[in-house]
């Protein structure tokens, strides 16, 4: 038996490593080529410190006072000589994944399927033996390489990786790259490149209400976090609002209804800030937001959307004077 460890980098990289049982994670990611720093391997120098984001393990007490103390330990520090999971992890390094001897991983697959869900939206899927051993914290993203160039773009998951397929929404810009080659040359088999995963914006251990905010092509790494919380559940409640500019913007209703139906406590809406929509719900997504979708600042936020939106976000919330318990957030823009 062995847990799955994901070490985020400083650098935005995240690498997966499997810790057997009883095995520190300093020497399961030794063993699996990652070279977490540090000096001793008894708990006495503090140089593996790290912090522990989500998961059960085990500290034993074999390790000095100046290295970690009784106050860190509780907040979630974690010396990793010392740590052995009891569970799936999620670690923070205090260093570059280049300084630990490690790179963001490569992948090859063939597309599988290419659809454009709108005038602005469109959807890509790729599937290959080589993604079964991709692996990614839900809300994370990878550099697509655009073929016949030496370009890449980011983009985030919209679906978990399930049979070594995966799924992105790809927003479909006039004289784009990327949306020129999908639009106009990608065909199923083609085969692309993904470098990653990437990325500090993922889903946390739900310990409170969720307030998910999307903007356009923002919703792909807030369904893929729903995915997570169909898999494990959520005793907190927890509320999408999904914006877009346009009528014809409007995509994957059909995957939050069926969210709706698999999670018994989620709930969403989705508002077209175009005046002219015929949409129910007109206007941004702060026009959306209850006091109750907030809980007196008991809530943790995520959004992902384009600048202008996250600074609105920013701005309402001071506004009314509400200061979440964490308000995490990814900005996008388009390339040309």
């Amino acid at each position: 038996m062995s847990h799955k460890i994901a070490l985020n980098f400083e650098d935005g990289v995240t690498r997966f490593i499997d810790a057997t049982v009883g095995e520190t994670v300093a020497d399961a990611a030794y063993r699996q080529g990652i070279n977490i720093p540090l000096d001793c391997r008894d708990g006495a120098c503090g140089a593996c410190k790290c912090f522990a984001e989500s998961g059960q393990y085990d500290l034993g007490e074999d390790y000095v006072e100046d290295a970690l103390s009784e106050e860190e330990a509780q907040q979630g520090f974690v010396l990793t000589c010392q740590m052995r999971a009891e569970s799936d992890c999620v670690v923070r390094v205090p260093a570059s994944s280049e300084v630990c001897k490690t790179r963001q991983a490569t992948f090859e697959a063939p597309i599988s399927a290419v659809r454009q869900l709108s005038e602005s939206t469109i959807a890509l899927s790729l599937k290959g033996e080589a993604l079964c051993n991709l692996a990614f914290l839900p809300g994370q993203y990878v550099n697509l390489s655009v073929p016949g160039s030496e370009q890449t773009r980011a983009y985030s998951f919209s679906t978990l990786q399930k049979g070594g397929e995966v799924s992105f929404l790809i927003r479909n810009v006039p004289g784009g790259l990327m949306s020129g080659f999908l639009t106009g040359q990608a065909a199923v088999g083609d085969t692309m490149t993904l470098a990653g995963p990437l990325g500090s914006f993922y889903l946390r251990e739900i310990k409170r209400p969720l307030l998910l905010l999307a903007g356009g092509t923002g919703l792909a790494p807030l369904t893929a976090m729903l995915e997570k919380i169909v898999e494990q559940g959520s005793v907190h409640p927890v509320h999408l609002i999904y914006g877009v500019s346009n009528d014809v913007d409007v995509v994957q209703v059909d995957t939050l209804q069926a969210m709706a139906a698999r999670i018994a406590n989620f709930t969403y809406s989705v508002c077209v800030a175009n005046p002219d929509s015929t949409h129910p719900l007109k206007g941004y997504v702060t026009q959306h937001i209850a006091p109750a979708h907030l809980n007196e600042g008991e809530v943790d936020v995520y959004l992902c959307g384009p600048p202008p939106m996250v600074e609105a976000v920013s701005r309402y919330l001071r506004e009314h004077a509400i200061e979440p318990a964490n308000f995490y957030y990814e900005k996008f823009a388009a390339s040309a």
